[in-house]
């Protein structure tokens, strides 16, 4: 039996689905359901679904992000999103993420059984071109992952931010966004966040007014004798020679 998941704020759709749905006929059972992300994310990683019915524009979690962590986290994991957002590049987004099917509310039970059947035939394809189709939908959620991140730390580098941080942010462990940002751009969490650090920090520099040890302060240092280390593994040079230089 493939195990089913649904993930709504509406109690009235989660209940309509469990219970009209034939699902024996297709070989699925619902093993839990979750009335808002966070609870749906806690669940999904202790039930293992095969099948998940979500709607994506819940309070708590932003829709994408968490689709892209589970189809990197969960490869296999087959999605139907069921939703009243009726943005066509937000589906184009969920669909080259690796959604199965994307239903906008309300949608009639055969559009429901339709996507059951088609998700159901997915899962039971032999491999061959599977696992191809998994890799590609894997990379590019992971993609989608860690451009996401990057941003974040685009957005944060002048707070004290750890890859914990960055990884709750996009709904993935540290593990997989550790893994994913060497696998994307061959650099580590640290060696990336130092790197937009150091950029932002040259552009200050060329402020006369502003001290190495103020620079390095606004770029979320609190240690100047640790930006000077870092600065110069960065720049080939210290600040003040960097700053002389301009």
């Amino acid at each position: 039996m493939y195990k089913v998941m649904i993930i709504d704020d509406e109690p009235i759709i989660v209940e309509g689905i469990s219970k009209v749905v034939p699902w024996e006929k297709y070989g699925c059972t619902v093993v839990d359901t979750a009335s808002d992300g966070n609870e749906g994310l806690e669940k999904i990683r202790v039930n293992k679904p095969d099948i998940i019915f979500s709607d994506i524009a819940m309070p708590g979690r932003d829709g994408l992000k968490m689709i892209a962590a589970l189809k990197v986290e969960f490869p296999d994991m087959m999605i139907c999103i069921l939703t009243g957002y009726r943005d066509f590049d937000y589906a184009q987004t969920a669909i080259r993420l690796g959604v199965t099917r994307f239903l906008l509310k309300p949608s009639n039970m055969s559009e429901i059984e339709e996507a059951v059947e088609t998700m159901v035939a997915k899962l039971k394809k032999q491999r061959g071109d599977a696992p191809e189709e998994e890799h590609e939908e894997e990379g590019k959620a992971g993609s989608f992952i860690v451009k996401n991140a990057l941003q974040y730390m685009e957005e944060n580098y002048k707070n004290k931010i750890t890859l914990n941080d960055v990884a709750e942010n996009t709904y993935v462990s540290q593990w997989h966004l550790s893994k994913l940002l060497n696998k994307h751009t061959g650099k580590s969490f640290s060696d990336l966040l130092n790197q937009i650090r150091i950029s932002q920090a040259k552009l200050l520099l060329m402020d006369p007014s502003l001290r190495v040890s103020d620079v390095a302060e606004m770029v979320g240092f609190l240690d100047v004798a640790h930006f000077s280390r870092v600065f110069k593994k960065q720049a080939g040079m210290s600040a003040n020679e960097f700053r002389n230089k301009q």
